[in-house]
């Protein structure tokens, strides 16, 4: 069968059964097109395609010097793919079952110190709409452990300042409810009434409330990589170095280390499992030797 066809229906399956983020969307439908450019270069077909063969793709694309975490997803997305032609009826086997995911070491995120965070955010120039946004938008990142796309989505239908609580559609349309903090509230409350008129132009009422919250200087929603630009930029001028999705995991770990419990944690986070968290227990970990080392006297 041609790509296309089987494409737009694989692409149907993994929104309907599979219940995907647009994201991981995107990465599996692309793996596939990969697979399938490989397969046409060899003259071999999906549907008669074997174990060995799928074996000998993978070894192709280790072989680019791809990383244990990357070489995992590829392997996720080609067990869904087959997963898919099987109960399609297009493949009487699977040839995905017997692929085995790279172990990957497990790292621990970068998470920024108090203070960092303080910096970070005073570095903003409050003098623009466009600052009073970041401000605004940074703040609520780390006030409620947001992830960028998320952050980027976020529409009036998801915010309710009265209550002070978001309304989140994370990782597999799993829905979350999230509060935020008296800080974040205030600098929300000034760049809606202040910045986000001037962004949006002269039709700023008409889409208010049913907008995008955070707008870029079209007056169009704010994209991730705008956000990951504007983040470069702040940390440049705070001289703290990062990543912008370091905010989430400091949301997580000083969450921790003022005594929330790690369900908690899970739920505002939007993690399905909670092994998933546990990892910000490893990051307090790290500053609970680091305190015993400095006052635990050496024997």
């Amino acid at each position: 069968m041609p790509v296309s066809p089987w494409l737009e229906r694989y692409s149907a399956w993994l929104l309907a059964a599979r219940r995907l983020s647009p994201l991981t969307l995107d990465v599996y439908l692309r793996e596939t097109r990969l697979l399938h450019a490989w397969l046409r270069e060899r003259s071999l077909a999906v549907e008669t395609l074997t174990s060995v063969d799928l074996l000998s793709y993978l070894v192709a694309r280790r072989s680019q010097g791809l990383s244990a975490r990357t070489i995992a997803r590829v392997v996720s997305s080609l067990r869904n793919f087959f997963k898919f032609l099987r109960v399609e009826g297009l493949r009487a086997d699977d040839p995905g079952e017997l692929l085995e995911s790279p172990k990957q070491p497990r790292s621990l995120p970068d998470v920024y110190k108090a203070e960092e965070v303080e910096r970070i955010l005073q570095a903003i120039d409050l003098s623009t709409a466009g600052g009073l946004r970041d401000r605004a938008l940074f703040e609520l990142i780390y006030s409620c452990g947001l992830r960028i796309s998320e952050a980027a989505s976020l529409t009036f239908e998801m915010l309710f300042m009265n209550e002070r609580m978001l309304r989140i559609t994370g990782k597999r349309q799993k829905e979350r409810i999230v509060p935020f903090g008296e800080e974040a509230a205030n600098w929300l409350q000034r760049y809606l009434q202040e910045a986000r008129p001037q962004l949006a132009g002269p039709a700023a009422e008409a889409v208010r409330r049913t907008g995008r919250v955070f707008l870029n200087r079209v007056g169009k929603g704010i994209t991730r990589k705008g956000i990951w630009k504007r983040f470069s930029e702040l940390r440049l001028t705070s001289g703290v170095s990062g990543k912008v999705h370091g905010l989430r995991h400091s949301f997580a770990t000083h969450l921790l280390a003022g005594g929330a419990d790690l369900r908690t944690v899970q739920e505002l986070l939007g993690h399905a499992d909670i092994t998933t968290t546990q990892i910000y227990t490893h990051v307090d970990a790290e500053q609970l030797h680091a305190a015993h080392d400095a006052y635990f006297p050496e024997r």
